[in-house]
């Protein structure tokens, strides 16, 4: 994204004057959806797509946010116990909120912002412009005093308690704590996570789009958190012994023995969430040993999983993931927190532009609407760039 894309805007809308500018980006996830909540592992790298804002102090209690993209305006004022109504600016009023809340004394400021994350496809663009308004305002009110985790929790706590997701941390982590050419695995539980080099020789990541849009918002992800939970519920009564507060707590056995007491659909949720469990750590390992054929395989199953017990794939992510593998990609799987978006695909460069190919004519014949590849680079996370 060009810097200067967002400053004359910026100058245009607000008086002439210039801010000082900060980046965060979207992520991938190689491996583990729908873990982050049930206190499993994930593991995700920052993308090199991502929100660039400019802001600038006004010395008012007024924030003043333009939306480059959408040519939409909002102002609210910073102690506004309400807040906005407009969706892309409650994150912000958000974020100001749990900033305050960190002991950052807000004032009100200018900001024009634009972003080159696909909207929906699964990448994170509301994380990404959480944790962009969290480093700006933890640098120009908080003396940067805040730390990297708690503008992360800043950020989750802005989606549970202004945006209405009930999301885990993964999407904010990955953001701010990106290093290019490096995934993370980062255990949900502990918080405790460590980088992997990810520079595949002879494979490509590459993000196919659905052109589905989902709404993490709606009932239906909401549903998936509230079915681990009623397992857990189920599983804390059976074993009063042990300390149950995730299904991370439990194993395979435990949860065959709630299966009658349980409904199918839940058991089939928290089936999905052991196995996700088990396979990022088989991926940690394979990537360790260079097995890049095992990664695919287990992005493989990840995708069924998803599709067939977690439910939360679509006809165009299903159709996807089958044209890659009767392409012969190495690995192929729903991405993000699902209901649309885009599949990540691991695939051999000999093979990459004959896939794309087939995959874009295939898809335009059978849902009457063109699909788009998004080659991924990891970059770093949340910086100031000027």
């Amino acid at each position: 994204m060009e810097i200067e894309h967002v400053r004359s805007r910026f100058i245009k809308h607000f008086d002439g004057k210039t801010g000082n500018i900060y980046f965060s980006p979207g992520r991938i996830n190689l491996i583990g959806e729908h873990t982050d909540y049930n206190g499993g592992f994930v593991f995700p790298g920052a993308v090199d797509k991502g929100i660039m804002a400019e802001v600038r102090p006004n010395g008012l209690n007024t924030v003043m946010c333009y939306s480059i993209d959408l040519k939409d305006r909002v102002e609210f004022k910073v102690d506004d116990p309400v807040g906005p109504h407009t969706s892309w600016a409650r994150y912000i009023y958000g974020i100001i909120q749990e900033m305050k809340k960190l002991g950052v004394d807000v004032k009100g400021f200018n900001t024009a912002f634009s972003g080159d994350v696909p909207l929906g496809a699964g990448m994170s663009s509301s994380a990404a412009l959480e944790s962009c308004f969290a480093f700006a305002l933890n640098d120009l009110f908080g003396g940067n005093k805040v730390s990297k985790w708690d503008m992360v929790l800043a950020g989750q706590a802005t989606e549970h308690n202004y945006c209405g997701v009930k999301c885990g941390i993964m999407d904010q982590f990955a953001s701010v704590f990106g290093q290019q050419g490096k995934l993370m695995r980062l255990d949900c539980r502990s918080r405790e996570f460590e980088y992997f080099p990810f520079q595949p020789e002879g494979y490509r990541l590459v993000l196919l789009d659905s052109k589905v849009k989902h709404e993490l918002a709606s009932s239906a992800y909401n549903d998936r958190r509230h079915s681990c939970e009623n397992v857990v519920a189920a599983l804390k009564a059976k074993y009063p012994e042990k300390t149950i507060e995730t299904l991370r707590d439990a194993d395979w056995d435990m949860l065959e023995s709630v299966k009658d007491v349980v409904s199918e659909e839940d058991y089939k949720r928290a089936h999905y969430v052991l196995g996700e469990k088990d396979r990022v750590l088989a991926v940690c390992d394979a990537l360790v040993a260079g097995d890049y054929e095992t990664v695919g395989q287990k992005m493989y199953e990840t995708h069924h999983g998803l599709s067939k017990e977690y439910e939360v794939s679509c006809d165009e992510l299903d159709f996807l993931c089958d044209v890659a593998k009767e392409n012969g990609v190495t690995g192929c799987r729903v991405m993000g927190g699902g209901f649309g978006g885009c599949t990540i695909n691991l695939v051999k460069d000999e093979l990459y532009d004959a896939f794309i190919a087939d995959a874009k004519k295939r898809f335009a014949d059978k849902f009457g609407r063109h699909t788009a590849a998004y080659d991924v680079v990891i970059g770093d996370g949340s910086r100031k760039i000027c």
